[in-house]
């Protein structure tokens, strides 16, 4: 099987653990994946997939524009976001600060900082399609409604929290909890994808 380049957006949130679970990842699956930090646009064009981390969805959007590369993450055929790169995915985000924008490639709407502030965090096990896992909410956003070519993954008391969207050739994968903390099982979900698609 061909190498894959998969990119993890660097500016800040899990961005080690990204890499280290990507990897991880890659490794029980047997597959030929790289794993690259991106902070600067030239290497965006060449990525087989994107991870956006979470951290906080306006920083990331600003940081983005600042270095030119907003246009082509969007060129990306296949992405995942956790967190607030579930909020750069969605169509709709409620709670949003002037100006901030979005990728607009999930028919997802969500809701920015949902479940609170840092504070409010919070961990436990939950059910979702892949198995059941141990997820942390950090400041997480909620999902509060989905279009009807979006699957849900996974929910917490009825709230959606995980989803994942085929459009054509481009495959999107949104989680509002962090896999990256506790488990390589929707890396490796995502790694498959690539290959499928």
């Amino acid at each position: 099987m061909k190498s894959k380049q998969v990119g993890i957006l660097a500016f800040h949130g899990d961005v080690s653990e990204h890499i280290e679970t990507s990897k991880h990842a890659a490794k029980n699956l047997q597959l030929d994946i790289k794993v690259i930090p991106v902070r600067i646009k030239n290497i965006i064009r060449h990525l087989d997939a994107l991870i956006i981390p979470g951290g906080e969805s306006t920083t990331l959007f600003k940081l983005c524009q600042r270095e030119g590369m907003w246009e082509d993450m969007g060129k990306v055929k296949n992405i995942f976001g956790t967190c607030a790169g579930a909020i750069m995915l969605s169509k709709s985000v409620i709670h949003k600060i002037p100006d901030q924008k979005t990728l607009e490639l999930m028919d997802i709407e969500i809701d920015r900082n949902a479940y609170g502030r840092q504070i409010n965090s919070f961990e436990k096990d939950i059910d979702t399609s892949l198995g059941r896992i141990h997820a942390v909410f950090i400041r997480a956003p909620k999902i509060l409604s989905v279009g009807t070519d979006v699957k849900i993954l996974a929910e917490n008391e009825g709230e959606i929290i995980a989803c994942e969207q085929k459009k054509g050739n481009s495959y999107y994968l949104a989680s509002c909890f962090h896999p990256e903390l506790t488990s390589t099982v929707f890396h490796e979900y995502f790694l498959k994808k690539i290959y499928q698609n």
